[in-house]
């Protein structure tokens, strides 16, 4: 049976790997924040209303929709601001 082993190279590409994968789920809330906000101003995302007597609920479209997915993907944010007050204040 051939057995695996990791050298130098394939160690390091490990470990960049493993921090990229670690700093990607930081991406996801600011991504969606922003992308709230573009719809926000553009407008788009609104869907054609075909009868304009129904009142429209502000928590309703693309950018609520988009301003809500940010607000899930913020923990992440959480607990690296939690850690880093946490590291603060240790003696």
């Amino acid at each position: 049976m051939p057995t695996h082993r990791t050298g130098p190279i394939e160690g390091w590409a490990r470990t960049i790997a493993l921090g990229a994968a670690d700093r990607l789920c930081l991406l996801a809330s600011p991504t969606f924040a922003l992308m709230a906000l573009l719809t926000g101003i553009s407008g788009a995302g609104e869907p054609e209303m075909l009868c304009t007597t129904s009142v429209s609920s502000p928590l309703t479209g693309m950018a609520a929709m988009y301003a809500l997915m940010s607000a899930f993907h913020f923990g992440p944010w959480l607990r690296l601001i939690a850690g880093r007050q946490n590291s603060a204040h240790r003696p």
